[in-house]
């Protein structure tokens, strides 16, 4: 992954705090992003296809929903790019973390 691509992925609101969430939890549903983030399902859904083309997501379908976890093959240094900011910037999640948490903890939002 060249870094430039990496980073252009990143210049969103929602791509960003997309990615970092899922760093943070390790794998989330569009229904459990959709409640953390505040949006709709096309607006959800829209910036983690985008996500999916950039190399930093992979999916996995099941049943009607479509769960998100970091790319297998992401390279150590961009996944120390995201654990870093995570560590550093707490508030820029928080409320979005609490939200998918909850939804995690009741088998989901969906």
């Amino acid at each position: 992954m060249h870094p430039l691509s990496f980073y252009k992925c990143l210049a969103e609101d929602t791509r960003l705090k997309s990615l970092l969430l899922i760093t943070q939890v390790g794998e989330a549903c569009v229904c459990d992003l959709m409640e953390a983030l505040q949006l709709d399902q096309p607006k959800t859904s829209r910036h983690l296809a985008e996500l999916r083309k950039c190399g930093l997501l992979q999916d996995e379908r099941r049943g009607k929903w479509v769960y998100y976890r970091l790319h297998p093959e992401l390279p150590d240094w961009a996944r120390k790019v995201l654990r870093e900011t995570l560590s550093h910037n707490g508030d820029y999640t928080r409320d979005a973390l609490t939200r998918i948490q909850c939804c995690q903890q009741q088998n989901g939002c969906c």
